[in-house]
């Protein structure tokens, strides 16, 4: 009648999708301070920030769509 239940989100799950919020912040934050920094040193420190978070991102992503994780609003 209603249908089957959904499982709830394990441990693991919870945890992968948690760190997937803090590095798409983290990656916002790498933009803002990007943006608002003249000195070149500063500049490739944010360039090489941003990269590792996008790498991050991208390999949490991956994990979540292996694991069939809904990722909407990633």
């Amino acid at each position: 009648m209603f249908g089957k239940k959904k499982n709830p989100a394990t441990y693991d799950e919870k945890y992968l999708l948690q760190e997937l919020m803090m590095t798409k912040k983290a990656m916002y934050t790498a933009y803002s301070n990007l943006d608002n920094v003249t000195d070149p040193d500063l500049i490739d420190c944010y360039i090489y920030q941003l990269n590792s978070e996008q790498k991050r991102y991208n390999y949490l992503l991956a994990k979540a769509k292996e694991s069939q994780l809904s990722t909407s609003g990633f």
